[in-house]
């Protein structure tokens, strides 16, 4: 194993009802709150209305309407609200979009200049604001983590925000909250998670703890995606693609693995960051043709493994065939939840690709993959999803 160092201070309250724990972990940090939200789907849940119950006696101000795939100016805004009216804590309540954007807007309201510049140079992260967190859908894991991701439509960029500073001091993580995602969300959400395990599990040097862990994750997201599909309130379903969906980013799946950069991560960026795109539906569509294109004789045990363990192939003496054979069925699971598996099908042809392909290895070290890419190699990917 590799040598690591690993902290969470992010302090997790999981279950039903946990919401009423707010008052607590807001005064840690003081009274004057910024509120961020999205499309105002808390307020129909009566997650709204129980934050401005729970937190009477506090001062709240409201960035509303945050994006998915985050704009930076709505991190612009949040950020010089935070400056306006001397915030002293940030409360997100939506899913993964939100969090991201209260993230930078935390890091952003400590900051002189523009926030992107925070996002184009991650050093620049000097402090940031506490942020607390209350999570509506289960997918990019941002309620137990360092980083955020950050879309700036004028230059075609979808970038990552990564930091120390910008773990949540504490997340509430209620399933109930997550019963009424649509079955598309729902499907592109346990999509994103499966992207954030593979890009941990498919290295070249790794450990039978971490193997193990990331083996039954991907498991129970296949079983309890198809679940919630079924049956949207199965509260178990709900439950595991919530806690999978926390384990999956905050770096414990691969402590002590040799590295491997967020290849699917990085390329979808560029598909969203033209498109716009639902990030897990492009991460799906991406993902067995990267891992076709990874197949080579280095590789070929790690994805054989992974069709035995995980999708359930029988395994034999030809390592292509078990290889491709779990490759076979990943793509027909995505299917199988309703994905769009072509990017014709998301209205996505080949215009931008050699640009997406030059922007992709400038901001993300491909040739680290486990399979080094290139921009010819990113192309050729990026084609073979049409």
């Amino acid at each position: 194993m590799q040598a690591y160092n690993f902290c969470t201070p992010t302090a997790v309250y999981f279950g039903k009802g946990k919401i009423n724990v707010l008052p607590e972990v807001i005064k840690k940090h003081g009274t004057r709150v910024l509120l961020v939200y999205g499309g105002g789907s808390i307020k129909k849940q009566g997650i709204y209305q129980k934050i401005h119950e729970l937190l009477a006696d506090c001062q709240i101000y409201e960035l509303q309407g945050v994006e998915p795939n985050p704009r930076i100016t709505s991190v612009r805004d949040g950020a010089q609200m935070c400056k306006d009216h001397n915030i002293e804590v940030i409360l997100a309540a939506g899913g993964g979009s939100v969090l991201d954007c209260a993230k930078a807007i935390a890091a952003g309201a400590k900051y002189d200049g523009d926030p992107w510049d925070l996002v184009l140079d991650n050093s620049l992260v000097k402090d940031a604001l506490p942020l607390c967190t209350i999570l509506t859908l289960s997918a990019t894991g941002s309620e137990f983590d360092w980083g955020a991701v950050i879309s700036n439509l004028e230059t075609n960029e979808k970038l990552a925000l990564i930091s120390d500073h910008l773990f949540p001091a504490a997340s509430i993580l209620d399933p109930s909250y997550t019963y009424s995602v649509s079955a598309y969300q729902t499907a592109a959400g346990g999509c994103d998670i499966m992207s954030h395990i593979f890009e941990q599990y498919f290295v070249l040097g790794s450990s039978i703890v971490n193997d193990g862990l990331c083996e039954s994750i991907v498991r129970s997201v296949m079983i309890n995606t198809k679940k919630a599909l079924e049956k949207p309130d199965d509260e178990q379903a709900r439950s595991e693609l919530m806690w999978a969906s926390s384990l999956a980013c905050n770096g414990i799946c691969s402590l002590g693995n040799t590295p491997s950069p967020w290849v699917c991560h990085a390329i979808e960026h560029e598909l969203s960051g033209y498109y716009d795109i639902t990030h897990g539906i492009g991460l799906a569509i991406l993902t067995p043709r990267f891992m076709r294109y990874s197949l080579n004789d280095s590789t070929v045990k790690r994805f054989a493994n992974f069709a035995v363990r995980v999708m359930d192939v029988t395994p034999n003496d030809d390592l292509y065939s078990v290889a491709n054979e779990g490759i076979d069925r990943l793509f027909a699971f995505y299917e199988e939840i309703g994905v769009p598996m072509h990017l014709k099908d998301v209205g996505i042809d080949d215009k931008h690709f050699e640009a997406m392909a030059e922007h992709a290895i400038k901001f993300a070290p491909l040739d680290m993959a486990i399979r080094p890419l290139d921009k010819d190699d990113v192309v050729a990917i990026l084609k073979d999803c049409l």
